[in-house]
């Protein structure tokens, strides 16, 4: 949990902007970049994790082995976002869920190995009790 009165100073942020672009840099090579040693790093790397800042370290993998889409999401309003949300997260190749305003409740970041994988994926989320529509975007490339 971040604790609400804590201020990230400089260093904070310069050791979050380098693992962002590079979750698996080693300490030693934190500090030589930012000035500090490396168990000063792993100090600070440590405490911004306990207190909720760092959640997680992930990969990113290569789009061009996969097919993914945008697939914006209305609930029926009789039901609960967040139990149609965690059905949703469990579907094979999700990979990110974004509960909205607006016109959509939701957008689901999906991926799968090829167009078949993604249609049955689609399918599954179209059939969780509670979702009314769907409306999906297949992505033609990444530009950033």
């Amino acid at each position: 949990m971040v604790e609400e009165h804590y201020a990230l100073d400089p260093v904070d942020l310069k050791i979050i902007e380098l693992l962002r672009r590079d979750g698996r840099m080693p300490f030693v090579e934190l500090g030589k970049r930012i000035g500090l040693s490396e168990a000063a790093v792993r100090r600070r790397v440590k405490m911004l994790q306990e207190r909720g800042i760092l959640r997680k370290f992930t990969i990113e993998v290569d789009e061009g082995f996969q097919v993914s889409a945008v697939i914006f999401l209305q609930f029926e309003s009789s039901r609960l976002p967040g139990e149609i949300v965690e059905k949703i997260a469990k579907v094979p190749g999700v990979r990110t869920i974004y509960e909205l305003t607006g016109r959509f409740d939701a957008i689901v970041i999906i991926s799968a190995s090829k167009i078949s994988e993604l249609n049955e994926r689609i399918d599954r989320i179209r059939a969780i009790e509670g979702v009314r529509s769907t409306e999906t975007a297949v992505v033609l490339r990444i530009i950033s």
